[in-house]
């Protein structure tokens, strides 16, 4: 199926979105008006058409598609309303159920249909990385967008929360998880044990140690990022009867990395560690009789 479809905003995984529909047919556009140098570059490489604003997108296109952090979510979904759009809009970003629900009641609310769609999976780019989950009445329709690829597509129903919820539970343990780590590593650093505890990770030839080094230091580029997924992720566990403070420890060590936003070389590990560690107004441990 063709469409004539915009996209908010061609970062490093909107762009491969774009891409996937301008395989299967699809004109894609985007607005350049506010926009980085960097964005506009990516939107250039791939043809990307350009409405100027964001009106003339919501005039120009049938379909909206929202590629965005998480906390802009929301409020880039009423500036679209704003500009009289009545089209079909796609949500991709990682938020909490909650959140979906009030985005769809916006949206029927002003008469446009509305998708929830997660991606799973790094910018798609190779056939069979990158999964977009959809739910909702359209999601099929939007599906049919990407049907030549990379982007693979998997239709979970009409139940307008299950495409978010799946990706809220997945990145919970696969982003939850990596900020452990680092909370973990920075710990060992700052009682000075660090050493120790990476050999002890090393016994029996185990490649644990040096593979949480890597993914300590690999994370830092998407960090600032990954903080407000935490905190969806967060909501999303408080509200089906889960504790939510994990998560929100995490979107906090997720904060404490923003300071390496889009790092390219990785940062040395050390300096990753140093981020990571508020020290308190007393440098020894405290013990009570």
């Amino acid at each position: 199926m063709t469409a004539i479809i915009g996209i908010l905003h061609p970062g490093v995984m909107g762009l491969s979105v774009a891409a996937s529909a301008q395989n299967s047919g699809c004109t894609v556009y985007w607005a350049s008006e506010g926009r980085s140098p960097q964005t506009a570059e990516r939107a250039a490489r791939i043809n990307l058409l350009d409405a100027g604003s964001l009106a003339m997108l919501c005039q120009t296109c049938s379909v909206i598609l929202s590629v965005c952090p998480p906390a802009a979510a929301e409020a880039q979904a009423n500036e679209v309303l704003a500009q009289g759009f009545r089209g079909l809009y796609v949500d991709m970003n990682a938020i909490a159920p909650q959140r979906v629900l009030r985005i769809a009641g916006t949206m029927a609310a002003h008469g446009t249909r509305f998708v929830s769609g997660s991606i799973i999976g790094g910018p798609a780019w190779q056939p069979n990385t990158t999964w977009l989950y959809l739910s909702g009445k359209d999601a099929q329709t939007v599906a049919d967008f990407f049907k030549s690829g990379p982007l693979e597509t998997e239709v979970l129903g009409e139940d307008i929360t299950k495409a978010t919820s799946l990706k809220m539970c997945f990145a919970a343990y696969s982003k939850g998880t990596t900020a452990l780590l680092s909370a973990v590593m920075a710990a060992a650093e700052s009682l000075n044990v660090r050493q120790d505890l990476e050999r002890q990770w090393s016994r029996n030839g185990s490649p644990f140690a040096e593979e949480s080094a890597k993914n300590v230091q690999q994370v830092t580029a998407k960090a600032w990022r990954f903080s407000g997924e935490m905190e969806e992720i967060a909501a999303t566990l408080g509200g089906a009867g889960l504790p939510a403070g994990f998560h929100l420890a995490a979107a906090e060590l997720y904060q404490r990395l923003a300071g390496f936003k889009g790092a390219d070389p990785l940062p040395p590990l050390e300096d990753v560690l140093a981020a990571l560690i508020h020290k308190s107004d007393s440098s020894s441990l405290k013990t009570t009789d």
